[in-house]
């Protein structure tokens, strides 16, 4: 997601939804989203892999990557960046914040 772009945040899931070094599918809208919870740290991407259509969601997270369940592609969860053949190109990042026990994902705004 752009830095300058401004978002609207639109909760997505509890805090308890998500353990430890784990990941859940989320939507909002259309939009479907990856949600990571590394060591308390909640981070969200694209929830389909940029190599082939597969759910990251169904992906293994070790060491805050995580590891498409189609071809083994991997991405770093903070960034987006592609760290793993076959895949190439990064996924998009989305802010998150905690509202209480509330996971709020921000979406550009438009």
């Amino acid at each position: 997601m752009a830095d300058s772009a401004p978002a609207v945040y639109h909760h997505v899931a509890k805090v308890s939804d998500v353990d430890d070094d784990e990941v859940i599918d989320v939507a909002i809208g259309t939009r479907q989203l990856a949600l990571y919870n590394l060591g308390g740290r909640f981070y969200a991407t694209d929830g389909i892999c940029t190599h082939a259509y597969a759910p990251l969601a169904d992906g293994y997270v070790e060491d805050g990557v995580i590891e498409c369940p189609l071809h083994g592609g991997c991405f770093d969860i903070r960034t987006g960046a592609a760290v793993g053949p076959p895949c190439t190109e990064g996924l998009a990042t989305y802010p998150v914040r905690l509202d209480g026990d509330d996971v709020l994902v921000g979406i550009p705004a438009g």
